[in-house]
């Protein structure tokens, strides 16, 4: 049964995550709409909701021309352009420039990019620059020298690999990061085990799970490079502040992080930093704010490794909905609850 309230909220905002799970429409026009449709807003006493197109044309409506609610949306339409646009990046021998990337699509210039920029975090070119970056991290291990590895990722030579600073350059990666040491404890919690790690400059990993074996391979995985080594002495003050945010969400754990992701993903993270304990935000909210796309926003959230220390369990879906959590949705819902009962103590 569709709520006629939040559907007309939805209208009223534009809301396109709403879009597909029904249509409006208009009796002074006999034309139905998805939500997201830019079109005047009509007056809501001349507004009926049906859940899906066929229902709105079995009774006289015939579709918006503006918004085609029909087929995709104009985002949608957006999306699958970039993400064509990704795969042409990801496959060219050659770097592209932003016009010969745009024709290919069919978008001018600067509306694939601003497309791009809102979908991704990145521009066409820094996402270029970062799947050979990965590649580059791929090749490095079983290269016989950092220039043969540089070679095969697509670069033309070393250069440009040592003028970005980094934690470890270039030739320590290649040596399995020899110079870099990360110290990890895991020990029970409320909500079955965490991971803490860190390295000389901060706290660079929390992780929830069911599993320590399972949680030290993801923690090798994600640290491919790194010397690890058990340190549950020297963790033990992190491991009580973090165990008693959990138990007691006002005590935010005080503790030096090393953040380390994109910068699109170190601005996503900074912003969940600053929602207050007891509250949420939606994904939407949060690209608004950041000037970016929900989907941006949900993936950059999905990629956080500090969990609880970074709160991504604090953003949720524009329908009140948990959605989704890297650790699960059981965990999610668990951390808001104890937020939200702290809170009216």
């Amino acid at each position: 049964m569709l709520d006629p309230d939040s559907c007309w909220q939805a209208v009223c905002s534009r809301d396109s995550q709403y879009d597909g799970q029904f249509v409006f429409a208009v009796h002074s026009t006999g034309i139905y709409c998805r939500p997201s449709c830019p079109a005047r807003r009509p007056l809501r006493r001349n507004v009926s909701f049906q859940r899906t197109p066929a229902e709105a044309e079995q009774a006289g409506f015939r579709p918006c021309r503006r918004c085609s609610p029909q087929g995709l949306s104009p985002a949608e339409q957006l999306d699958q352009l970039v993400s064509a646009a990704c795969r042409l990046l990801d496959n060219s021998d050659k770097p592209l420039t932003l016009t010969q990337l745009a024709a290919r699509i069919g978008l001018s210039a600067s509306h694939l990019a601003r497309a791009f920029k809102a979908r991704t975090g990145l521009t066409p070119k820094a996402w270029s620059e970062a799947q050979r970056r990965a590649r580059l991290e791929q090749q490095l291990p079983a290269a016989d020298s950092v220039l043969d590895a540089a070679l095969s990722a697509g670069y033309s030579g070393t250069r440009a690999l040592y003028q970005q600073p980094a934690t470890l350059t270039p030739a320590q990666r290649r040596k399995q990061a020899a110079g870099e040491q990360l110290r990890y404890s895991i020990v029970p919690c409320p909500l079955g085990h965490l991971l803490l790690a860190s390295s000389a400059k901060g706290i660079c990993a929390l992780l929830f799970g069911d599993d320590p074996a399972a949680l030290l391979t993801e923690l090798q995985q994600r640290f491919a490079a790194a010397e690890l080594s058990m340190d549950d002495a020297g963790l033990g003050d992190s491991l009580r502040q973090v165990l008693a945010q959990i138990s007691e969400p006002q005590r935010a754990a005080q503790l030096p992080l090393d953040i380390r992701g994109t910068a699109f993903q170190q601005q996503v993270w900074r912003a969940l930093q600053q929602i207050p304990v007891g509250q949420t935000r939606n994904y939407a909210e949060l690209a608004a704010q950041l000037g970016s796309h929900p989907r941006a926003v949900a993936r950059a959230c999905a990629s956080n490794p500090l969990g609880l220390l970074v709160p991504c369990h604090r953003v949720i879906a524009s329908n009140g909905s948990l959605s989704g959590y890297r650790w699960g949705l059981a965990r999610k819902a668990a951390l808001l609850e104890g937020e939200s009962a702290d809170q009216t103590q």
